[in-house]
């Protein structure tokens, strides 16, 4: 049973515009063909521990900018649509997954959501870092951007040496929050994957897995360790 957080946003369908909670059936897809059960999460508040008893792992999902008010930093004028609810929600999704043990993996806002609970800061827009757009793709598409892992780490094991990723963000780490390694780079440094080198499976990539149909191996070693959870609790 993975859950999956779900964005609250505006939605139309056949002849219906109402307020719904959505996520792209991409990730979906990705947990079911990884043998993974999908547990679609809407943000409704702090969750209870109860959720975590029915879940044996945890995707933080993609999506809208982080509150950098939660980094300690004055927001950037394209940190835009931040998204309180799913903060609320995630944030503490994450604080209990790591008090139960869950496995968790973190995709794209996902990784930055780890790093700041953990301590750690955002680059609010890398362009003004880098000097240039590569990370972020034009509107609802992605860029594929060759991501280098670190030997011996969780990700190079998974993912192997080299990753054609599929990129769409305007942020990264900044600062590396205690107790994560950075395991995977960008050609320019920015850092695209992170994990622990101790406790319970904790994966986070600044790509979206989820956009390639053809390589699930992220997923599928999250479903064995979600299995290996399932059994020993």
């Amino acid at each position: 049973m993975i859950g999956l957080p779900t964005y609250a946003e505006r939605t139309r369908f056949g002849t219906w515009d109402v307020d719904s909670a959505v996520l792209p059936l991409s990730y979906v897809d990705m947990t079911a063909r990884a043998g993974g059960q999908p547990v679609l999460l809407p943000p409704t508040g702090t969750p209870g521990p109860q959720l975590l008893e029915r879940l044996d792992g945890l995707v933080l999902t993609g999506g809208a900018d982080i509150d950098p008010a939660r980094y300690g930093a004055p927001p950037h004028s394209e940190t835009r649509a931040t998204r309180p609810d799913r903060d609320e929600s995630e944030f503490a999704l994450f604080e209990l997954a790591r008090a139960a043990g869950i496995p968790v993996l973190a995709i794209c806002r996902g990784l930055q959501l780890v790093n700041v609970a953990l301590g750690g800061t955002l680059l609010q827009h890398l362009p003004d870092v880098l000097g240039h757009t590569g990370h972020s793709g034009g509107p609802g598409s992605f860029s594929v951007t060759t991501i280098r892992t670190v030997a011996g780490s969780t990700v190079a094991d998974i993912a192997g040496a080299e990753v054609q990723a599929h990129c769409h963000h305007h942020q990264a780490i900044d600062t590396l929050a205690s107790g994560l390694t950075a395991t995977a780079h960008a050609t320019d440094g920015t850092i695209e994957a992170a994990e622990t080198s101790g406790g319970p499976f904790l994966v986070g990539v600044q790509w979206h897995p989820e956009a390639n149909a053809t390589d699930h191996r992220l997923m599928r070693a999250l479903v064995e360790q979600a299995a290996l959870y399932g059994k020993e609790r």
